[in-house]
């Protein structure tokens, strides 16, 4: 348990920074929509975040996840951080230069065909972010979690700050005083551009935060650390690439399949981007949870217990995203409020269903230590490529006669079915003690919750008795969890006071 409680120590320091961080980041969907309303700009910049996720996961080649495996190998350990950064700037040099130079058809490939400009802007960002990811990992495996934490909170502030500049405070000067000399950076017909722009400056200003643990970086490349690690890492890589088609792609076909054509395509792109940030409790744990558990799960595999301790933090986990579930489908009335263009609310019923599919994303990253670990990594691509396999068919066939509501269940298919395949190939390898009965039965009975809850709500339509059953559901499940889980609990407190 003493583990288990350093793993949710980590989990909440980088969690508390990714989490706030990317809170403050969703705190501009209200923002952007409502300065997009009745336009397809927030569609267009969904587009744009659809891409830059691909090309970063071909430039870092899964080198963080394999800095965190070689760190831990004595005969590696002073060559691994020099031979990984300095194969990362060749790769994100080249990768970055073919991506400015193909930026026209590129734009036109994902619907763009106006703004080329916002792949060149997207370019910068991608290599940027690519230089800083080492460090960060490098931050991660010292568990420096304050720097990291003040780092990611920072940019995120210079950001919103940023695109507040851009999109506020020019338009007013200009439109006070049409003379000024802001019409030399500002375009009203720039949109989206000035939300990359705004990327650009955080991306920079986390590099040069990070110039200490980059001035540390000597310029060479250890060999036969290079050919394992790459070994390791092209599976993942594959996976990686696999999984952004899972994650992220679904906005690409959408805008190409749309049973609507042109704008009208575009603004369902922004629609389901919008509906899709709803599911943000779940998805911020997730990323948080994979900033502590990567060098943890590392770590705890050369301790004798570490099955017992990857089965008690799975079942952690679920009951936490359970809770998380349980907050964001009850109250889905409350967190529409994010969304300020009324227009987009059409689209919130896709948000439970990928709730539920960001819940299983979340249990196949706990599963997924079975191939990292046995060095079976491309068991980790054939997995992620059968999720990325569902999506597009799924995709294809629906999305002409459903929209967005096919990208959701794609997503709902993907991803369990990659957490189901996960399972079954795990046990066979790296065998693990997890409590499926009792962690089936807690995801099913928040399911039936959220049913019962929408029942009452149709029945006797009053905001008042929703929110009140919601909050009534809401403090069942705690107390049935607590009694279930009771002598764990109070295990994992009597570590902590201690």
């Amino acid at each position: 348990m003493a583990s288990i409680k350093k793993l949710a120590s980590q989990t909440v320091w980088y969690g508390a920074s990714s989490i706030f961080a990317r809170f403050l980041y969703y705190l501009l969907t209200p923002y952007l929509t409502l300065k997009f309303t009745g336009t397809v700009e927030y569609g267009k910049m969904s587009l744009i975040y659809a891409l830059i996720p691909f090309l970063n996961t071909l430039i870092l080649f899964a080198f963080e996840t394999a800095y965190f495996r070689f760190i831990q190998r004595s005969e590696y350990k002073a060559d691994v951080y020099n031979t990984l950064t300095t194969s990362l700037l060749i790769s994100t040099g080249c990768i970055v230069g073919l991506t400015i130079f193909f930026h026209v058809p590129i734009a036109h490939f994902i619907g763009l065909t106006d703004h080329p400009e916002y792949i060149t802007l997207s370019a910068v960002i991608i290599g940027l972010d690519a230089i800083s990811a080492l460090p960060f990992a490098k931050l991660r495996n010292e568990n420096r979690p304050k720097k990291f934490a003040a780092i990611r909170i920072c940019g995120i502030l210079i950001n919103i700050l940023v695109i507040y500049f851009f999109l506020t405070i020019c338009p007013r000067i200009i439109r006070n005083n049409p003379n000024s000399v802001l019409r030399l950076v500002f375009s009203v017909g720039f949109g989206v551009g000035y939300v990359l722009i705004a990327n650009i400056a955080q991306s920079l200003f986390q590099l040069l935060a990070l110039w200490k643990e980059l001035a540390t970086v000597r310029l060479k490349i250890n060999v036969v650390l290079w050919k394992e690690v790459w070994i390791y890492a092209l599976p993942l890589t594959i996976a990686g690439f696999a999984g952004m088609i899972n994650e992220t792609f679904d906005r690409v076909m959408l805008q190409r399949w749309s049973p609507l054509k042109g704008d009208a395509a575009t603004f369902e792109v922004g629609v389901y981007s919008a509906c899709y940030k709803l599911s943000i409790l779940i998805t911020l744990f997730v990323q948080a949870f994979r900033m502590g558990a990567e060098p943890f799960f590392f770590k705890q595999s050369t301790e004798p217990n570490a099955p017992k301790v990857y089965a008690r933090v799975m079942k952690f986990f679920v009951i936490t995203i359970c809770g998380m579930f349980l907050v964001v489908s009850l109250y889905l009335d409350i967190w529409k409020y994010f969304i300020q263009d009324k227009k987009m609310w059409q689209g919130l019923k896709v948000v439970p269903i990928l709730l539920l599919a960001n819940m299983f994303l979340g249990i196949y990253i706990n599963l997924s230590i079975w191939y990292r670990l046995s060095r079976k990594t491309t068991a980790g691509a054939y997995i992620t490529l059968i999720g990325a396999a569902i999506t597009i068919s799924v995709n294809f066939i629906f999305i002409p006669y459903f929209s967005y509501m096919a990208c959701a269940w794609a997503t709902f298919l993907c991803y369990g079915s990659m957490m189901v395949i996960s399972y079954v190939q795990g046990q066979k390898s790296y065998p693990v003690p997890y409590a499926w009965k009792k962690l089936i039965s807690y995801m099913v009975i928040v399911i039936i919750l959220y049913f019962v809850h929408q029942a009452i709500n149709r029945i006797w339509n009053s905001a008042a008795l929703n929110y009140t059953s919601a909050t009534l559901f809401l403090l069942l499940f705690s107390l049935f969890i607590y009694r279930v889980e009771r002598k764990e609990f109070d295990t994992l407190f009597k570590i902590r006071r201690n």
